[in-house]
């Protein structure tokens, strides 16, 4: 992977925030030439810190979507039994491992408050979950 610098911790954080902006702008920016944002982007892309870029689409759907991130903890050894039993339930987007106090993080998303509350009592009725702290996302921040 490739050593940051500063210029390069600025060009990402721009990206980060609107991966469409031109090079123009982008040199515009950050002061420099348009000959440098395409040597940095080359070279950031060629050894792998930028993987991709992609498009973020407002669902008006999303609106009447319930997200949390739920973080759980397991009792013993049994996190793969756990985890066995947690890709069962559909309305966990994503699953992670971790360390610290939580062995476990779902991102859960329903389409309702009452799914979102048999969607925890499930989680909550598997075997092995010695217990569990859940947030409702409530908005996005842009970073």
């Amino acid at each position: 992977m490739a050593i940051l610098d500063d210029l390069d911790r600025r060009l990402l954080s721009l990206l980060r925030a609107n991966s469409r902006e031109s090079v123009v702008n982008l040199a515009r920016r950050l002061g420099v030439t348009r000959a440098t944002v395409d040597s940095r982007l080359k070279r950031l892309i060629d050894s792998g810190v930028i993987v991709g870029f992609s498009v973020r689409v407002r669902d008006p759907a999303a609106a009447s979507v319930v997200r949390a991130i739920m973080l759980i903890g397991v009792e013993g050894r049994n996190t793969r039994d756990v985890i066995r039993g947690l890709r069962g339930v559909p309305q966990i987007a994503a699953l992670h491992t971790t360390n610290g106090r939580w062995d476990l993080v779902a991102e859960v998303s329903c389409d309702s408050l009452s799914s979102f509350d048999e969607t925890l009592a499930t989680i909550r009725g598997i075997d092995g979950i010695r217990d569990s702290e859940t947030s409702i996302l409530l908005s996005s921040a842009t970073v």
